[in-house]
């Protein structure tokens, strides 16, 4: 059954889904990496392909810019269509001294200013983590494919544009990126019982004031590409 979101049917996606937050990149991905993939989804402009790599099924499926929003499309692929693994493919801001443009990261973890974890009642503040056994496929997925890669903590925060900035001092906490997806899409997989990991390439570097284009984000970031796919096929 469709969602209000996804129109996709019983068994149109895969068990393990890449997640960029940008709907093209999805169809980038699809019609570069997926043999025969098939679009199950249109819905509000938010793309959704199944296809084959290296013979196993896979789906990519657009998230859109946020955490409501990757909420609600993560939530639907864990609930009610068996998704088990998610693996994020986005893009993000460096802020560490040493993350450069066009880097990958992996996020072992992800700070957040956002109210997220307020909907699970907890007593304290949640720590929102990757899943180890996709973080561990993707780091052995990149030294297979010799690309370099760093592995730390990323900062999903809720506004684009701060009144004051806040990022030197998230750096300073050992913060290697920001993003606005990978807390809410670790806090879901988690109350799922399911997994997730975010791995996001460096597509600016607000505190350097050095950027990339909208297009080199849509279609050169392929690394972060092969990685997860790689991963997906090997992660247990």
């Amino acid at each position: 059954m469709s969602t209000p979101h996804n129109a996709a049917s019983p068994g149109d996606i895969a068990r393990t889904v890449l997640m960029p937050g940008d709907p093209l990149r999805a169809k980038f991905i699809a019609e570069h990496f997926l043999e025969n993939p098939v679009c199950y989804n249109t819905v509000r402009g938010m793309y959704g392909y199944t296809g084959i790599y290296q013979g196993v099924p896979v789906s990519v499926q657009g998230s859109g810019m946020g955490m409501p929003s990757i909420g609600i499309y993560s939530y639907e692929l864990y609930h009610e269509y068996g998704v088990e693994k998610i693996f994020r493919v986005g893009t993000a801001g460096g802020v560490a001294d040493h993350i450069h443009l066009r880097d990958v990261i992996l996020g072992q973890a992800a700070c957040t200013d956002s109210n997220y974890a307020e909907q699970y009642h907890l007593s304290g503040t949640y720590a929102p983590i990757a899943s180890y056994a996709l973080l561990e496929a993707a780091v052995n997925a990149a030294k297979k494919l010799e690309i370099p890669v760093h592995v730390g903590n990323l900062l999903s925060t809720d506004v684009f544009y701060h009144d004051g900035d806040p990022l030197p001092k998230w750096a300073k906490m050992g913060v290697l990126a920001t993003e606005m997806e990978a807390a809410a899409l670790y806090m879901n997989a988690a109350a799922a019982g399911k997994q997730a990991l975010c791995i996001v390439t460096v597509s600016d570097c607000p505190l350097r004031r050095e950027s990339t284009t909208p297009e080199e984000r849509q279609t050169t970031f392929t690394q972060m590409m092969q990685i997860a796919l790689e991963a997906a096929i090997t992660a247990k």
